[in-house]
Parts: C-alpha cells; structure tokens; sequence
C-alpha cells in the first residue's frame, strides 16, 4: 500500500506532461502553494514547489523578515504527520527505496558512524538552507545555497529532464551542474546498498519534520503489554530502529515495516482523538 500511494502521489504533483515533453516548467497559479516533501520547482512535470526552495527563496529576498509563512507550514503538516511525509509522500524517498531493491551489494541498514553522520542532515538545514540563503555564500550575496550546490532531487527530476528536452540548455551546464550530477550519481549508488542515505544523513526537511516525530497526530503505538520481544519489528525496520525508537525517533520515517511484521499486532497505526480521550489504530497492510 506504501508504494502505491508513493507513486500516485509521485504522479500528482509532477504530473504535468507537457512539460517533459517542451522541457518547460510550469509557472501557474498553483506553484504558489507547497506540497510536503521534495519537489523541485525546476522540474517539468512539477505542478507545486518545494518547501525547502520556498524557504530560501523568501530568505533570499532584499533585507531581512521571518518567513512566518513557511514556518507555519511546517508547523503545521509536521504536527499532523512528522516524517511520514518522508516514508509515503516524497518522490526523491520513492528513487531510493527503489534504488535500494536493485538485486546487487550486500544490503545495509545505516552507514558507519551513523550515530554521528546522522546529525548532518541538521548541518545542512543550519548552514546551507537558513545560513546559506542569508548571507554566507557568493561572498555577501545571498544565494540558495541547498539548492544551488547540493540537492539531487533537483537534479533527477529538474535538470536532467530539462536538459533531455531543452537543446537550448544544455550549453549552459557548465562545472557547477557536473558536481551536481555527482553528488546525484553519489547518492544513487550508495542508495542501492544504504537505505535512503539522503534522507537519514543529508536531507534538511527531514531534519524538520523528525523534530515533530514525538508528538505528531500520526504515530505508531506500541502495545507493550501484548509484546513477546520476538524482535520481528528491529530487524524489518530499516532504519535500524529499537521498539522503544519506533516512531519516537527523529528518525522513524513511520514507512510502517514494523506494523507489518509484528506477529503479535501490537505495533498499531493510530491517530490520538484528543476530545475522547481515545487512541484509534489502523492495521497496516
């Protein structure tokens, strides 16, 4: 069910086929508006933006304010869903958990040293996305820096097809767009041995929305007097998560692997009715 509402979702927001096909982007109406997960604005087929290119975008512009409308976007779909915006919603998730299925390497779960390269993802939120688009980049011209030098979700589905379809533009890639394609060529190969290796290590919005994790309308509870700590859920979890971590980790992306295979189905899909005092449960399947 996970793949499929990945790939319907995948196809309603970069389902604008005529750009593919004239390797123009859309510049309509609806690219005001925010979808939540990676969604570059310079791809083809994208019919909405991305909020981490909307929020530098409005850090980039002349002087200084709070951009208090991103911020309450965030707020708002990290309190409802936390990272289960990057486990079901996010098109450049749904590249790597592809990549990951390529039948080649001995698979891993996380990289060495993962309890330290984790907090990278943090590092890019703080001093490429925020820091970058203010003024420390292109000398004291602010610049969008995340996007500019590093995301290979822009690059797989802005550039690349752009370029394919636009002769126009493709002598104007230069060296900065080759150290893009390696950062994307980089992320594919080690994304066919790592599980989602951008989103557990690089990716700034999951940095945001792991923050929200504890305390999102959407979890997965854990009935722990009904547990046999039979140890199904650890090991189908791909992040490498203990039960206790699951989904109260930053790093629970609530893809729903242990709901799956907990024998005892205590491991639950639920949505807290605050006004009842009740918790409801899901089965997933």
């Amino acid at each position: 069910m996970r793949l499929a509402v990945q790939l319907l979702f995948t196809v309603l927001t970069n389902g604008y086929a005529y750009g593919f096909v004239r390797g123009k982007i859309y510049q309509g109406s609806l690219k005001y508006v925010c979808v939540p997960g990676l969604n570059c604005y310079s791809c083809p087929g994208a019919l909405a933006s991305c909020p981490i290119g909307a929020l530098q975008a409005l850090l980039n512009q002349k002087g200084f304010s709070v951009p208090f409308g991103m911020i309450g976007f965030f707020f708002v779909v990290g309190s409802l869903l936390g990272r289960f915006v990057c486990g079901w919603l996010c098109p450049f998730g749904l590249a790597q958990d592809l990549l990951h299925k390529v039948p080649v390497f001995e698979k891993r779960k996380r990289l060495p040293f993962h309890d330290i390269l984790k907090y990278g993802k943090y590092l890019v939120l703080v001093f490429l996305v925020c820091a970058g688009s203010l003024f420390l980049f292109g000398g004291y011209a602010k610049v969008p820096a995340y996007c500019k030098y590093l995301c290979p979700s822009g690059t797989l589905f802005g550039a690349l097809p752009l370029l394919g379809a636009n002769t126009s533009l493709r002598s104007q890639a230069g060296g900065l767009f080759l150290w893009k394609l390696g950062v994307l060529l980089f992320i594919v190969v080690l994304s066919v041995k790592v599980f989602r290796p951008f989103c557990q290590y690089l990716c700034p919005l999951g940095a945001i929305y792991g923050c929200f994790n504890r305390f999102s309308l959407v979890q997965i509870r854990w009935e722990k007097e009904r547990c046999a700590a039979c140890g199904a859920c650890e090991k189908s979890c791909p992040v490498g998560l203990s039960v206790n971590e699951i989904s109260r980790s930053s790093e629970c992306i609530r893809c729903g692997r242990c709901v799956g295979a907990c024998p005892q189905k205590c491991l639950h899909f639920s949505t807290a009715d605050s006004s009842r005092g009740e918790t409801k449960y899901y089965e997933h399947r």
